[in-house]
């Protein structure tokens, strides 16, 4: 019984330990069957208590949370952006517009404007200059970086509100003739408005214009007698020429800027303000009227004014009233301040290309000006001549002004005038060479031998066409 008993027991506490298992089992089982069903249904109705998850930006995230520039104290912040560069901080402007702020407030203070905006632009040395003017180009992209997101009047007034009284950059104000204020002027401001559409740059203009009193002083240049306010001439071809004209190195920007300088006034001040901006610059640094009157000057003194009428007028058949107008500006620029030496109107001519050549030569001949046309083709050739032109360029020139002559009549006219005038003008040459005994007369004999050399490929290139 005794032994049955034990056995008995062993098995019950087996059967109990099982027992006791299973329960546990079971009990496990049913959590994780309750806890999955409460995760379901919570899955389920998730979607009705929370509103759809959306992107937002950093300055949503959280307003009440400062960043870690606003962390630091404002002197700290200070002591960092002393460090860099002008380039640096143009870069780090655009990094936030808290950034933006806070930089346009650092380069308000007089600290950094007295640090950072050199005036000092009398340099004795190439590398000094090309420094300034790096710093300056520099400078016009940390104005434009950290005022991008103002309007355009509102950047233009904090932008020139640090350089408007700079006086190396106002005109009249600075005597030194080897100044690169105008230069880094200019510099500056191209680096600047790089980029910006027609009226953004009309209002650049007009803003401008009212800073410095452009207008009134141009008005005060062009109704005045050439030469007789030779200070105000200079400083406001400088001005022009270096800040507004020179610095772009696309060709439709520069013309941009000087239709709107030209545009305000008549084609005779027009013409006058060409000849300044553009015209011969003696070496002393005046304005050559009186030697366009006097005597033929080289190709080089004219070129910068043959790159104007090309600026405003290279492509005849694109703008309407354009040729008109040319022609208009250079009847009245050829007789600034008196007419001009035929030689450096046929030089001018020759220099501004075929298509502006023709234009004026055939306009004169369908009104009648033979006369003037012969003896202008005859200096052209001689320019040809003297400047290493092709010959045969002046022999079609001769042929497309024959083609305006409806009539046989007429063209045989034009060309027996061409030639009676290649006889006065080699005669009046001659006279004017031994008429008496100055200094000229070695120059005058030259161009006498020139011409007459001239004539004959002149002659033999268009026998030479006729023969064909």
């Amino acid at each position: 019984m005794a032994a049955v008993k034990t056995v008995y027991s062993k098995d019950k506490v087996r059967v109990s330990s099982e027992v006791v298992v299973m329960v546990r089992k079971a009990s496990r089982n049913i959590r994780k069957y309750t806890s999955t069903c409460r995760s379901k249904q919570s899955k389920r109705f998730d979607h009705r208590r929370h509103p759809a998850r959306t992107i937002m930006t950093r300055s949503q995230c959280n307003i009440s949370e400062k960043s870690f520039f606003h962390r630091l104290p404002s002197e700290v912040f200070d002591m960092i952006l002393d460090k860099l560069s002008v380039l640096e901080i143009s870069v780090f402007s655009m990094v936030s517009k808290e950034i933006t702020r806070y930089i346009m407030d650092y380069i308000s203070t007089l600290a950094w404007k007295n640090k950072m905006i050199v005036e000092s632009f009398h340099h004795s040395t190439c590398l000094d200059e090309t420094s300034t003017m790096g710093h300056y180009r520099d400078l016009g992209l940390l104005f434009k970086r950290c005022t991008l997101l103002l309007p355009t009047k509102d950047r233009l007034k904090f932008i020139f509100s640090k350089f408007s009284q700079i006086p190396c950059f106002m005109l009249e104000h600075c005597l030194s003739p080897h100044c690169i204020g105008f230069s880094s002027y200019g510099a500056f401001l191209q680096t600047l408005i790089a980029g910006w559409d027609e009226q953004e740059c009309h209002r650049v203009f007009n803003f401008l214009c009212d800073i410095t009193n452009l207008l009134p002083k141009i008005e005060a240049v062009v109704t005045g007698k050439p030469g007789e306010s030779w200070y105000q001439e200079l400083q406001l071809r400088l001005f022009c020429r270096q800040v507004l004209l020179d610095p772009w190195p696309n060709q439709l920007d520069c013309q941009f800027w000087l239709i709107q300088l030209l545009k305000p006034w008549p084609i005779v001040s027009q013409a006058h303000l060409l000849f300044v901006l553009y015209g011969p610059l003696l070496p002393e640094g005046t304005l050559g009227w009186q030697d366009l009157v006097e005597r033929g000057l080289s190709h080089c003194t004219l070129w910068d004014l043959a790159r104007a009428i090309l600026l405003l007028f290279g492509k005849l058949e694109v703008k309407d009233g354009s040729t008109s107008s040319l022609l208009a500006i250079l009847e009245e620029l050829i007789v600034i301040p008196q007419p001009w030496h035929v030689e450096n109107v046929a030089r001018l001519l020759v220099l501004c290309g075929s298509s502006v050549c023709y234009t004026v030569l055939a306009s004169k001949a369908i009104n009648g000006r033979l006369l003037e046309i012969s003896r202008l083709i005859v200096y052209i050739i001689l320019v040809c001549e003297k400047d290493g032109y092709h010959m045969s360029w002046a022999v079609k020139l001769v042929q497309q002004i024959c083609k305006v002559f409806s009539t046989a009549p007429e063209r045989f006219r034009f060309i027996q005038l061409l030639e009676n005038t290649f006889s006065e003008v080699t005669r009046e040459i001659f006279e004017f060479s031994v008429a008496g005994n100055h200094l000229e007369d070695r120059e005058t004999f030259q161009n006498l031998c020139i011409l007459l050399d001239s004539s004959a490929r002149f002659h033999t290139k268009f026998l030479h066409m006729f023969l064909k």
